[in-house]
């Protein structure tokens, strides 16, 4: 099996030890994106902000891999705040449109950096 490690350059670095996504035959697997300013590394204030740009890094990563957001089968989202729900359906909805992925959403303990959303997904060519 093929596997090859992708690093976006439109993405912000990652916070730690691994990469921004594996490629492993045609299936993508990406690394949680926060909603860090990728020239600044600073996280917008709100969480409709940092969810914005969370998906924008999502995007920048499997594009980077040659995908689209449509060859998302699967996002997994954590949240700090469960109540920020409804709010993050409206931006996410923006960005994932007709043949919407498979989701699961988790109020997490804290997130790093502090964000207040954090976004992962699977993609398939």
């Amino acid at each position: 099996m093929r596997r090859e490690t992708i690093s976006a350059k439109n993405a912000p670095a990652a916070v730690g030890p691994y990469v921004h996504a594996v490629l492993a035959g045609d299936m993508l697997f990406t690394s949680g994106q926060l909603g860090l300013d990728p020239v600044t590394g600073t996280l917008p204030e709100g969480v409709e902000a940092q969810a914005d740009q969370a998906i924008k890094n999502l995007r920048a990563v499997i594009e980077e891999a040659g995908m689209t957001l449509q060859n998302v089968v699967k996002t997994t989202v954590f949240l700090a705040d469960i109540n920020d729900f409804a709010a993050v359906n409206e931006i996410y909805a923006r960005y994932f449109t007709g043949e919407v992925p498979a989701r699961s959403c988790v109020q997490a303990a804290a997130l790093p950096k502090g964000g207040l959303f954090e976004i992962e997904a699977i993609a398939v060519k």
